[in-house]
């Protein structure tokens, strides 16, 4: 009698790790609960540009980077400025000047913030206003719901996804936008990456 017990005592401990087990797995994955590290910001065509020229105001100027990725400025025609840090333009901007000026020193500073396509965070589905959002340092998920004004009605907010290029593959990972936005729920809200898309799918009910 006591060995049939224990036997029905061991198969139902081992149907109870069976089960937990396979709960485990079907977990919904989220983003790592990580603050990521900032990338120095990259300039991209959009972006709104000052270049300062010291001690020359007659070259210093107000450019946009042109969709081709290049800006022209007094003295400087067609230099590329897109995929560069505003640090690194500014070292090719003096080079080019050198054959003009003595010791040019050249300052770029951002007055409109678009970035490179492989860092925009681009939303789509039931949002409120699906667009392409430029990348913050410390972004979040709900910095860029209040970006695009919210979820729509129809949104199936908690089956939100968000995917990422992790190692050159692109993973999906779930984010629970109802429970963060509609019942405030902050242990929802995880970091965005730069290039992240956000896809929120529509409600069936």
């Amino acid at each position: 009698m006591q060995k049939r017990l224990l036997s029905v005592w061991a198969i139902l401990v081992f149907l109870l790790v069976l089960v937990s087990l396979t709960g485990c797995s079907q977990k919904t994955l989220s983003p790592p609960d990580v603050v990521p590290v900032s990338p120095q910001y990259i300039i991209g065509a959009g972006d709104g540009l000052q270049v300062f020229v010291w001690r020359n105001p007659e070259v210093s100027v107000s450019v946009t980077v042109r969709p081709d990725g290049k800006i022209s400025t007094p003295l400087v025609e067609d230099l590329t400025a897109a995929g560069k840090t505003p640090s690194q333009l500014a070292r090719d901007i003096e080079r080019k000047l050198a054959d003009y000026l003595k010791d040019p020193l050249v300052t770029i500073m951002m007055t409109g913030f678009v970035g490179p396509y492989s860092q925009q965070i681009r939303v789509v589905g039931e949002a409120a206003q699906p667009q392409v959002l430029a990348y913050r340092d410390h972004m979040s998920v709900l910095d860029v719901m209040i970006a695009v004004g919210g979820l729509t009605e129809f949104a199936a907010g908690n089956k939100a996804r968000i995917v990422r290029e992790v190692n050159g593959r692109r993973q999906q990972f779930g984010v629970r936008l109802d429970d963060l936005i509609r019942d405030g729920d902050i242990s929802a809200n995880v970091p965005v990456l730069p290039g992240d898309i956000l896809i929120i799918p529509e409600s069936w009910l």
